[in-house]
This record gives structure tokens, C-alpha cells and sequence, in this order.
């Protein structure tokens, strides 16, 4: 190589390794996501019986999948239940695996109502009810009901015209994967529609108004397809034992329709392998799957006389960079964030909003906590222009984020 060349050569490599300038501003900014440090300071004090269960909730919100897992091991109880080698092979030799979304998609077409549920601290729960909303938009369906919309003193009547979630929309929904779930369905085309209960019920009562909200919207709409997202025991049929029937057997004896109950709660992985149950242990699941027996039936969770048609198994987390590798897949990036020179005490929050939505009310596309400077920060984002705040609680900075 000639001496002029090579130097055309490394004056190219300086260019291309120099950092795209940004700005770096100073803001007001008051978030509603708490620390760590705060939901185990509260944890610590708190003496009510169901304190783990809303430290996982805490932790789900604010984007910490794994700590969340943690509480709610803490809250149930675990077990190192095992299969025999024998049990292990019987159950394999007696069901076949098919992936998840293309069964559902098939029972779609000739279906009307589908209703999954979730676990509340459970995010992947949510990142995989989104992962059908295309298919079932594409088979027909076009009214998406959440259970988590509104608390029964508010609801956010402006939701489907402005096109994404803020913190009032629902409590739950306040965690990214909510959001995303609630901003795909948007973008997609869907009625968003609300079903909880307004009156202060529980019990027997609830699941009879939830019934009837959704019924009336299936009468206004008798020819439309509707996908429900609810909480654990709401999607089950037949009798239940505290509620006699839960929501979803409330809506088939209200309206005729069968629906099509999927439960993707019960086989769900624990914070250990070892707690999760023998049958998901069993498995070895790549990816979320149906299990299939030989006359093309597929597996479904029973309790005494309750049921859900289906039972959806999904894989155990895989971590990168400390975060759940499932954030990184179905187009969104792993972008690593840069907070060398903002001069902030740690640790500090890193949420980042999409473009054009307001910072100061919408839910985040994604958030993590920071412990200190030299740890790395990754988020799961969709190619775009981000707003990133990055806030310690007492002081706040933004910049732009563009992804490519």
C-alpha cells in the first residue's frame, strides 16, 4: 500500500469510529417507577400477608423480570418437584410439541371469542399475547378487551384516538411490556375496549360484571371476533370452586359462544428451574408450545370441574446483558446506552420513550435500573427516534436515541 493511501485509509477509520454528537439536557422529570432499594425497603417493613405479591408487581412494572419471579416464588411458596425417568418418557412418548402461535391461529379462523390469560407479575405473558395480535387481526379479529384498562374510577377514554398508554390508562399496563402490547394493538387497527368491573366487587359478583361488560360489547358487534387478555382464574370454564363460574363461563352462558380459553399461567417458569413444574421440566420447550396427543387433541389444564382449553407452555428465560433475551427478539434491537458523560449520582433509571409521545404521562418502551457508571445498559427497542431519560430521582437528563 502507498503512503498516501494509507493514510486516506486510517483518516476513513478515525472518521468512521468517531461517537455521533448528541445533546445531553438537563430536565424535570418525576417518575412513578420505584427503585430497588425502595420496593425492599417497603418489603422489609411491610406486614401484610401479600407484601411479596405486590413486591413482584413492583418489580414487573419497572421492567425487572427476574427480580420479579423472585417475589412471587416468595409470596407462593416453592417445591423441587420431580417427574420419574418413566413419567418423563411417558409423557413425551404421549404428546408431540407444535409451536404455540400456529395452533392458535388455526382455531382462530373458525372461533369468535379467544381469551388467554396472564400472571400480573408475569411480562412475558404479555410479550406473547402480542406476538398473536397480527395473526388474530389477519383471522378476523379486531376488538381487543383488557382487563387491566381503567381501575373503576378512571378510564381512559382518548386511548384508541391517541394511539398509545399513559401511566392513568391502567395500573398494570404501566409495565413497558403492557405498553407495547397496548401501543402494537393500536398500530395495528384493533378496539381497544375496557371490561372490568366499576363497582367495588369481588368474588362471584366480579366475574358476573365482567361477563356482562363484555357481552355488550359482543351484542353491539355480533359479527366481529374479539381476543380478551385477562388475569389468571378469569379464563376459566366450568365450575369454579369459589366463584361458581369465573368470567369466562359467564361470558359462554351469557352469550352461546364457546370460547377458546388459553392458560399460559399455570406451566410457567419459577425463579429456579428447579421449582418450575415436573411437567414443564419434562418437556425440554424451545420454544412456547401446545402439547398434542395422538388424536390431535390438545393438552389443557384442569382443576376438578375448571378448565381452560389449552395450556401454553413457554421456555425458561435466557439472560443477555442481564436482561431477558425475549426483549431482543421479534424486531426489537439490543441498543446499548452510553452514560459515560452525564454527570449523575447512580444508581439511576434508564427509560426510554418512543418519539413523539409525551414524557411526562406515556408509558415508557422500555426500562432498567443502573447500579453504577461502569455497568452496561441495554435496552430492547424497534428500530426509531427515542427519547431517553435518564433520572436518579432528584435530578434528570434526555437525550436522543436513534435507532437503526
Amino acid at each position: 500500500m502507498n503512503k498516501a493511501l494509507y493514510i486516506i485509509t486510517v483518516i476513513l477509520l478515525v472518521s468512521s469510529c468517531k461517537k455521533e454528537k448528541r445533546t445531553i439536557e438537563q430536565i424535570d422529570f418525576t417518575t412513578e417507577y420505584k427503585f430497588s432499594n425502595e420496593i425492599e425497603t417497603k418489603v422489609a417493613k411491610d406486614t401484610i400477608a401479600w407484601k411479596y405479591q405486590i413486591s413482584a408487581s413492583d418489580y414487573a412494572t419497572k421492567g425487572d423480570y427476574k427480580n420479579a419471579l423472585i417475589q412471587w416464588d416468595l409470596a407462593m411458596g416453592t417445591k423441587d418437584r420431580k417427574f420419574t425417568e418413566n413419567q418423563v418418557d411417558s409423557i413425551n412418548q404421549k404428546y408431540s410439541k407444535v409451536k404455540a402461535t400456529d395452533y392458535i391461529f388455526e382455531l382462530a379462523k373458525k372461533n369468535q371469542v379467544i381469551i388467554i390469560n396472564e400472571a400480573h407479575h408475569n411480562s412475558y405473558h404479555r410479550v406473547f399475547t402480542k406476538s398473536l395480535l397480527q395473526g388474530l387481526y389477519d383471522n378476523g379479529y379486531k376488538n381487543l378487551g383488557l382487563e387491566a384498562l381503567g381501575n373503576g374510577k378512571y378510564l381512559d377514554t382518548l386511548l384508541n384516538n391517541r394511539k398509545y398508554p399513559i401511566l392513568k390508562t391502567g395500573h398494570y399496563i404501566k409495565d413497558p411490556q403492557f405498553g407495547n402490547l397496548v401501543r402494537d394493538a393500536l398500530e395495528i387497527g384493533y378496539n381497544l375496549f375496557a371490561y372490568e368491573s366499576v363497582e367495588d366487587v369481588n368474588g362471584k359478583l366480579r366475574e358476573i360484571e365482567q361477563a356482562k361488560n363484555i357481552e355488550k360489547v359482543i351484542n353491539a358487534k355480533p359479527n366481529e371476533k374479539f381476543l380478551i387478555h385477562c388475569g389468571f382464574d378469569h379464563a376459566s370454564e366450568g365450575i369454579h370452586s369459589y366463584w361458581e363460574k369465573a368470567m369466562a363461563g359467564r361470558l359462554a352462558e351469557y352469550t352461546n359462544i364457546d370460547p377458546v380459553t388459553i392458560n399460559q399461567v399455570v406451566y410457567s417458569e419459577k425463579s429456579k428451574r428447579e421449582f418450575n413444574n415436573p411437567l414443564l421440566k419434562a418437556l425440554n420447550i424451545k420454544e412456547s408450545s401446545v402439547l398434542i396427543d395422538k388424536d390431535n387433541n390438545p393438552f389443557r389444564y384442569e382443576r376438578g370441574e375448571t378448565w381452560t382449553d389449552i395450556a401454553v407452555f413457554h421456555p425458561n428465560t435466557k439472560y443477555v446483558d442481564n436482561r431477558p433475551g425475549w426483549l431482543f427478539k421479534n424486531g426489537n434491537e439490543n441498543v446499548s446506552i452510553d452514560l459515560t458523560d452525564i454527570k449523575i449520582e447512580f444508581p439511576v433509571m434508564v427509560l426510554a420513550f418512543k418519539k413523539g409521545e409525551n414524557i411526562d404521562v406515556a408509558v415508557p418502551v422500555d426500562i432498567t435500573e443502573i447500579q453504577e457508571k461502569k455497568q452496561n445498559c441495554n435496552l430492547g427497542l424497534k428500530k426509531g427516534i427515542y427519547d431517553i431519560v435518564v433520572t436518579n430521582g432528584k435530578e434528570s437528563f434526555k437525550f436522543e436515541q436513534n435507532v437503526k
